[in-house]
C-alpha cells in the first residue's frame, strides 16, 4: 500500500503518543464521537465526526444549534473548527452558543463538492467530478434526519465550506437555501465551469424569498485560480458578495471579508474566527 507523507506522520505521532499511554492513570481524551453512516444515496459508508458541547446529554431538555462542516475529517478541518466553537463559547467570551459540530469526512472530495462542468480540460483533470446533487441529497435526506433523530438539536443550522467546499456551499445556497440558516463560505472555487454559478439568478435574490439568511464570504490573497479559463478568486468571491448584496430579498444579509495576510492554504481558520465574530455579534448593552 502506498503511504503518503501525511499518513506516515499520523502513524508516527500515534506511535509516539501511544508510548505515553502506558501509565496506569492515562485515560482517553475525547471531544465527541464518530458515527459511521451508511448512505443509500451515495452507496457508501460515510464517517461523521461529531463535537459535543461540554455537559451534553441526550437525556437533557437542552437542544443545541448544529454547525455542519465540509472537509470534516479528523485529518482535515474538524479538530481546529471544533476548537474555535469551543473557544467562542467560553463563559468569558460567550459569542457562539453551545453548538454541536458535524464534520463530514471526505471519500471523493472532487466528486461530492462539484456539479457537472462543461469545460473539457476540467473533466480531464478531475474525472470523477459532478456529484454534488447526490451529495446534497445525502445531507438533506440522510444526514440531517440522522442528526435530528439521534442528537438533541434545534433547527438552527450553519454550513461551513472552503475552496471546493465553498463552491458546494454556494450551490446549496443557490439551489436549496432552506437547508441552513447561516452560510460560511471561504475562498469558494467559483471558477468551476467558467464561473457558471455567478451567471445564475437564484431565488435568494428575489423579494419573494422571505427566509432569514446570514452569509459570510471570506477570501485571502489568492490570485489566479487553477483553471484553464483565467479567474481571480478574490474577484469571484467579491462578485458573489455583490450579487447577494444587491438582491431584493428582505431578510438575506451578506458580509464580505478580505484577508490579505492569508492565502488559499491558510485562510480557513482565521476566516471562521472572523465569521463567528460577525455572525454572532456581542449583545448590545441596554
Amino acid at each position: 500500500m502506498h503511504m503518503n507523507k501525511l499518513q506516515f506522520l499520523s502513524i508516527l505521532l500515534l506511535a509516539t503518543f501511544s508510548g505515553f499511554a502506558q501509565s496506569p492513570s492515562a485515560r482517553p481524551f475525547t471531544i465527541g464521537v464518530t458515527e459511521i453512516l451508511h448512505s443509500n444515496i451515495l452507496n457508501e459508508d460515510r464517517i461523521i465526526n461529531i463535537y459535543l458541547p461540554e455537559g451534553y446529554s441526550k437525556d437533557d431538555s437542552i437542544n443545541y444549534p448544529v454547525i455542519y462542516l465540509l472537509d470534516g475529517g479528523a485529518d482535515e478541518d474538524f479538530i481546529h473548527i471544533a476548537g474555535l466553537v469551543q473557544f467562542n463559547n467560553f463563559p468569558w467570551i460567550a459569542r457562539v452558543p453551545n453548538s454541536i459540530v458535524v464534520g463530514i469526512a471526505n471519500t471523493d472530495r472532487k466528486r461530492d463538492l462539484t456539479y457537472p462542468t462543461t469545460i473539457t480540460e476540467d473533466k480531464q483533470h478531475y474525472p470523477t467530478t459532478g456529484g454534488s446533487a447526490a451529495f446534497m441529497s445525502f445531507i438533506e435526506k440522510e444526514l440531517q434526519p440522522f442528526i435530528e433523530t439521534n442528537y438533541s438539536i434545534t433547527h438552527d443550522y450553519t454550513l461551513i465550506g472552503q475552496s471546493l467546499g465553498g463552491l458546494f456551499a454556494t450551490e446549496v445556497l443557490f439551489t436549496k437555501p432552506q437547508l441552513f440558516n447561516r452560510y460560511i463560505i471561504i475562498s469558494p472555487s467559483l471558477w468551476w465551469d467558467d464561473a457558471s454559478l455567478l451567471k445564475q439568478h437564484p431565488v435568494i435574490l428575489d423579494s419573494t424569498f422571505t427566509q432569514q439568511l446570514d452569509i459570510y464570504i471570506g477570501v485571502g490573497k489568492e490570485g489566479l485560480a487553477p483553471c484553464t479559463i483565467p479567474h481571480v478568486m478574490e474577484v469571484d468571491a467579491n462578485l458573489l458578495s455583490e450579487m447577494i448584496t444587491y438582491g431584493s430579498a428582505p431578510h438575506v444579509s451578506v458580509h464580505f471579508d478580505y484577508l490579505p495576510e492569508e492565502d488559499h492554504a491558510t485562510v480557513t481558520h482565521q476566516a471562521v474566527f472572523n465569521a463567528f465574530r460577525i455572525l454572532y455579534p456581542e449583545p448590545k448593552e441596554e
